[in-house]
């Protein structure tokens, strides 16, 4: 076909071309910085809560970098992210592990990186006169040992006790390694049944005599009454020191081989002093903070044996 440059249709110019290929180039690259340009995470509502929702705004100024944030809990914060379903996640629990002692499959590809320290706390309703609970009571709570707030200094009204569903949420399994020492521990009180932390606390808001237990950095930005363990607050000075007893590790988990230079640059701001110093900002212990919390958090794996 005579005047038709080779490889174009007929009617088509090489400006046309050209132009057209231009427009196809530029489309390919805006779309690798879109991509580039928003990351995507997936946890519990503890992590959420303790850092993550501000560290985002923060980290979104800082280098136009957005990170979409989704719920859904620790579990999901693990597998999400080593399935390739979101690029980094948020866990209050470790790894899990299966019935030969290795890491759970679903979990292996994954890295946790700790970033900061949470607790576990006991929480009721704003109105509730009780203030304190001892750990071997907190046990008999959740044992169905005790089902009276007179047993607990409080009115002689029924307990309406309320917890996460699965041994493996974060502050479920975490609770039952802490105080009954046995991840596979069955409660064996009546409760009432909840899928994830933010409507547990939520009913125990509207709820007068009910009681629950919870992540201190969700707590303490809810309307709740957060009690003290065998007289000792939880506050940041005394879970950072270890004197409430509670206290746990809370992570970012990433892919375990990621190559993707935007969540190294996310980790590394993180772990750098402007971001630990915003973690703190949130009332939530950051490393240098819990740094006590290190061989006593070893000594306590050791002795729970995880």
């Amino acid at each position: 076909m005579e005047g038709v440059t080779a490889g174009t249709k007929p009617g088509l110019s090489f400006n046309r071309v050209l132009r057209m290929s231009v427009v196809a180039l530029a489309l390919c690259l805006f779309s690798r910085f879109a991509a580039a340009a928003e990351l995507t995470w997936t946890g519990c509502g503890i992590t959420k809560k303790a850092f993550m929702v501000e560290i985002a705004k923060v980290y979104k100024e800082k280098t136009g970098i957005k990170i979409r944030i989704s719920g859904g809990g620790a579990t999901r914060g693990i597998r999400y992210v080593s399935a390739g379903y979101s690029d980094m996640g948020g866990s209050c629990r470790h790894r899990l592990f299966d019935l030969t002692g290795a890491i759970h499959e679903e979990e292996r590809d994954t890295k946790l990186i700790r970033v900061a320290w949470d607790a576990l706390v006991a929480v009721v309703h704003k109105d509730n006169p009780v203030n304190n609970i001892s750990l071997d009571n907190l046990k008999k709570v959740y044992e169905g040992k005790i089902t009276s707030w007179k047993d607990l200094g409080g009115k002689d009204k029924r307990i309406v006790l309320l917890v996460r569903d699965g041994k493996y949420s974060g502050v479920g399994h975490m609770f039952r390694w802490l105080v009954f020492n046995d991840p596979e521990y069955g409660f064996k009180a009546r409760a009432l049944i909840f899928k994830s932390t933010a409507p547990l606390e939520k009913k125990i808001e509207k709820t007068l005599t009910a009681f629950g237990v919870t992540g201190i950095s969700s707590a303490k930005k809810e309307r709740l009454k957060v009690l003290s363990l065998d007289g000792v607050t939880p506050t940041k000075e005394n879970i950072a020191s270890g004197k409430y007893p509670l206290f746990r590790p809370i992570y970012i988990t990433v892919k375990k081989d990621s190559t993707n230079p935007e969540i190294k640059r996310f980790i590394d701001f993180i772990l750098s002093p402007e971001g630990q110093a915003e973690i703190s900002a949130q009332g939530t212990v950051n490393l240098s903070e819990g740094e006590a919390l290190i061989p006593l958090w070893e000594e306590k794996k050791a002795t729970l044996g995880f």
